[in-house]
């Protein structure tokens, strides 16, 4: 039993400490750090990064279109928000009681609670997964570490408030139960995620994929994951008077014919023609779709397969944001390699360019925000 809590709090610690240092400098508003400048708001610049404060606007209104335009100015379009889905603003609104009586900003702060839960939550099962994948306890938990700051994209959207962490932890918890023939407990995750982001029907097609030669009698609850869908479209339908109100939320989708439409650098979210290490994520995404598929992993390479294919005909500038799902399923393809001596040395030389970029990114990417009233 302590070897199992000891475990469990290195395996927080992992995804805690990295969040609070990238604070750090916020919190005590140093400018500039290693030359580079950083704002002076202190932790305001944290709860302002996208998309934060238009969850916090669903936390606030559950998408009633009154209180947005009586309470919010952005200059949006109403139907935009349902492009952002429920569960990460009601657990926003769950937990906001906890931090206003400890004298924190309840909204914001709450926010910035349930980011660093669905953080530790998505550090935990993939630790799970990797010990299931590696029968090595050291390797998987170095390759959990690795996961815990690697891609840096997804060591700021830990860092700040933002769904992915939630969605991605219960991808990750669905797929490792569903490889265990926990069939009730993969669609419960698959549905929490769905309900997280939109993105987590694909793994219902993937189970679909996987399950070509099962009992649907077995696999009957991966139908929860179309159902929350549903559930999600009804909010939308009584909210919003618009059932189909995502698919006229704006151009929020970002999916684009023909393929690899990013490239097309006068596109509303590319901007630019600055994009060749976009051509590294889908080399990266490609060979461990094969090397899921080589090692029999045949659950994951549908998931990841699947995702990717999608991936090609996105088009916006910050794709990795957009790929972090199957970044664990990567991770796992290519762990025989990345649990090696020769990474643990890179390991040390790349940890410091991330947490670099980390700082600058979260810097630069705040919504401008005049009165924080209404948000609190």
């Amino acid at each position: 039993m302590k070897g199992k809590i000891k475990k469990l709090l290195i395996v927080a610690s992992f995804s805690l400490i990295p969040t609070f240092l990238i604070w750090l400098p916020f919190f005590l508003r140093v400018n500039p750090f290693w030359k580079i400048p950083l704002p002076q708001d202190g932790m305001a610049v944290i709860v302002a990064n996208y998309d934060g404060p238009l969850y916090l606007v669903i936390a606030k209104t559950f998408y009633n279109p009154e209180l947005i335009r009586w309470n919010f100015q952005f200059p949006l379009p109403i139907e935009y928000y349902s492009s952002h889905f429920p569960l990460f603003p009601l657990l926003i609104k769950l937990f906001a009681f906890l931090t206003s009586v400890t004298n924190l900003a309840g909204f914001p702060y709450s926010m910035l609670l349930v980011t660093l839960a669905s953080g530790v939550l998505a550090v935990y099962f993939f630790n799970k997964l990797a010990n299931d994948y590696l029968q090595d306890e050291k390797k998987a938990l170095f390759l959990t570490f690795i996961f815990s700051i690697f891609p840096a994209r997804w060591l700021i959207v830990r860092s700040v408030g933002s769904p992915e962490p939630l969605f991605i932890a219960s991808l990750i918890a669905s797929i490792y139960f569903f490889k265990r023939k926990k069939y009730l407990s993969a669609g419960i995750w698959g549905a929490v995620a769905q309900l997280a982001k939109p993105p987590a029907i694909i793994l219902f097609f993937s189970y679909l994929l996987a399950t070509k030669v099962r009992s649907i009698k077995k696999t009957w609850p991966i139908f929860l994951i179309p159902a929350a869908l549903l559930v999600v479209f009804a909010i939308f339908g009584i909210q919003l008077k618009d059932f189909w109100a995502y698919f006229h939320s704006g151009d929020n989708i970002h999916l684009y014919f023909p393929p690899f439409q990013i490239f097309n650098y006068s596109a509303p979210w590319v901007g630019t023609f600055w994009l060749e290490e976009v051509i590294f994520v889908y080399l990266f995404g490609i060979l461990g779709v094969f090397k899921l598929w080589q090692k029999k992993e045949f659950t994951l390479a549908y998931f990841t397969g699947l995702f990717f294919i999608i991936s090609l005909f996105i088009s916006h500038r910050d794709l990795i944001r957009y790929s972090l799902p199957i970044v664990p399923f990567l991770l796992i393809a290519f762990s025989e390699t990345l649990v090696k001596k020769e990474f643990r040395i890179a390991l040390l030389v790349i940890a410091i360019p991330i947490y670099l970029f980390s700082l600058a990114f979260i810097s630069q990417n705040v919504m401008p925000i005049s009165n924080w009233a209404p948000f609190l």
